[in-house]
């Protein structure tokens, strides 16, 4: 069986996590990127073996070239190649095309409609008012107009952010109209040709959901209750795992993924909560990333890549996962004050601490030299613990952190 795999730049949760799984399943898988040779491939997209690093991806996996953002260049490569028995993307950007290609070939797939009304927040908020469930003011700001208007009528706090952007890159808090129209302007600088979505700051906690449904069957993974960096910025600093939120919570966010039409497939969705009221933040129609998804099927040991590749490939979901309940987890993510070059940095290191199972992963390379983005691609490693209660857990992964350095030279 042959799976399709679209993919931009490589990231852990398909090298770590869907080219393993497919290989477990005996899958061919072909990856369709629009940028072969970060995948491995050649520069004109020819095959060759995952250029992934560490033993965590074997066997040859076929690179091919293509524009990935257009589902006419997707379902063309593929009816030109190999018959397809799954066409899937854990890509936040090509979860449309990836739906609309799989449909065009008959195969299981999320319904493109979802994709593209959780990838627009603009859509998403009208979507959601629509179905009566949360009314959020928000307001889209074509590219190249005055944001003066829309800024004399706004609500402060607000927040400024790409209509179709990830990873909190380019998302501000603003606190009244200058600093609104300031922030749209740096935008713009970097995204001349995206389009901006304005809407009220939504106050409280935050949270993660993640799910797994076969549109029949839907499973509750639990979450993560969210540490942010102080405003303007929204960067994610760390984050404890939750079992599960309180049933009137629950209750509320699935509600409003039903009327967005999610459930088929993993899914990430951002949430707050105030006073028991849940308002979505964003809805993420993928696995969680950032280790997240790695730290999931670790913790609540459970073939969660297996599951989402089996989904695609159209078999249905056991009733019960026979997921672990005995554990809890943490992440956190040393993250760059300042530009420059890492000259200083701890390696990779799989440690059992008190009973507690540490893991730490490098994100950047000693040597390098970066720009200071405010988002998570500031992030200098991430330190995963899983163990029998938090208290532990936390200790654990902060005094493992604490004992570390890191060194940039301006």
């Amino acid at each position: 069986m042959r799976l399709y795999l679209l993919a931009l730049n490589p990231t852990d949760s398909v090298r770590e996590g869907f080219l393993p799984a497919a290989r477990g399943l005996g899958l061919r898988v072909t990856v369709l990127t629009d940028q072969p040779t970060a995948h491995g491939g050649d520069e004109d997209g020819g095959g060759g073996p995952y250029g992934g690093h560490g033993d965590t991806v074997a066997g040859d996996v076929e690179i091919l070239g293509c524009d990935v953002r257009d589902f006419r260049a997707v379902i063309s490569r593929i009816s030109a190649h190999h018959r397809p028995d799954a066409v899937f993307t854990n890509s936040d950007h090509l979860q449309t095309q990836a739906a609309l290609a799989a449909d065009y070939f008959g195969l299981p797939a999320k319904d493109w409609r979802a994709a593209l009304r959780t990838k627009d927040k603009a859509e998403t908020r009208r979507h959601l008012a629509a179905a009566g469930l949360d009314a959020v003011w928000s307001a889209e700001l074509a590219p190249g107009r005055d944001p003066a208007p829309l800024a004399a009528r706004a609500p402060y706090p607000c927040v400024v952010k790409p209509r179709e952007g990830v990873a909190s890159e380019d998302v501000f808090l603003a606190a009244d109209a200058a600093e609104l129209t300031a922030r749209c302007g740096e935008i713009r600088e970097r995204r001349p040709d995206a389009a901006l979505v304005v809407e009220e700051y939504l106050a409280g906690e935050l949270h993660t959901l993640e799910i797994l449904g076969d549109g029949h069957v839907r499973h509750v993974l639990g979450g993560f209750h969210t540490e942010l960096s102080p405003p303007p910025h929204f960067i994610e600093e760390r984050m404890a795992y939750e079992p599960a939120p309180p049933a009137g919570v629950l209750a509320q966010v699935l509600a409003q993924l039903d009327a967005l039409g999610v459930g088929f497939g993993a899914c990430h969705t951002e949430y707050v909560v105030r006073a028991g009221r849940a308002r979505i933040v964003e809805v993420n129609y993928r696995a969680i990333g950032d280790q997240c998804d790695l730290l999931l099927a670790r913790m609540l040991d459970v073939p969660l890549f297996e599951h989402v590749l089996r989904v695609h490939l159209g078999e249905r979901l056991p009733t019960a996962l026979g997921a672990r309940t005995d554990r809890r987890a943490r992440l956190t993510y040393p993250c760059a004050d300042r530009a420059g070059t890492l000259t200083a940095a701890p390696g990779p290191a799989e440690l059992v601490l008190d009973g507690v199972e540490l893991t730490y992963r490098p994100l950047r390379e000693v040597g390098e030299r970066h720009a200071l983005h405010r988002t998570n691609r500031d992030f200098l490693g991430v330190a995963r613990g899983v163990g029998p209660d938090q208290t532990r857990v936390d200790r654990v992964v902060a005094d493992f952190l604490a004992a570390q350095r890191w060194e940039i030279t301006p």
